[in-house]
């Protein structure tokens, strides 16, 4: 049976690494520091699991109208891995702008504020 596969989307320094839990899982983790590389690996083969951090569009950073940095992977997910389980890592101040992402009506697994720790990252796994 093949392993599970994770994709970690590391656009930062807060986002942190729980490469050895994934391991312990039974997750293959895959890392990329771009959305366009994760919506690569997803257009392949669909993946069990996304850990991204939230970026908020508070002005022009994204093109046309998104309004974060995972609009276009949320879109993406919906045609090529619909049973993906994204979890979202936001930035505290930037919390209260996550449910743009309700918009898009991509169901999240979860989202976490950081700092986060590897108990709430395991009990998503």
């Amino acid at each position: 049976m093949a392993q599970a596969k994770l994709v970690s989307i590391v656009e930062s320094t807060l986002h942190p690494n729980y490469s050895d839990l994934y391991q312990e899982k039974g997750l293959t983790e895959t890392k990329v520091n771009s959305i366009r590389k994760a919506i690569s690996i997803i257009k392949k083969q669909p993946v069990e699991f996304i850990v991204a951090e939230f970026f908020y569009a508070y002005s022009t950073n994204y093109s046309g109208v998104s309004k974060s940095n995972l609009d276009v992977l949320l879109v993406s997910l919906m045609k090529y891995s619909p049973d993906t389980k994204v979890i979202v890592l936001a930035e505290k101040s930037e919390f209260k702008f996550v449910d743009v992402l309700e918009a898009l009506n991509f169901p999240l697994h979860a989202i976490l504020v950081h700092p986060t720790n590897s108990a709430q990252m395991e009990a998503l796994l």
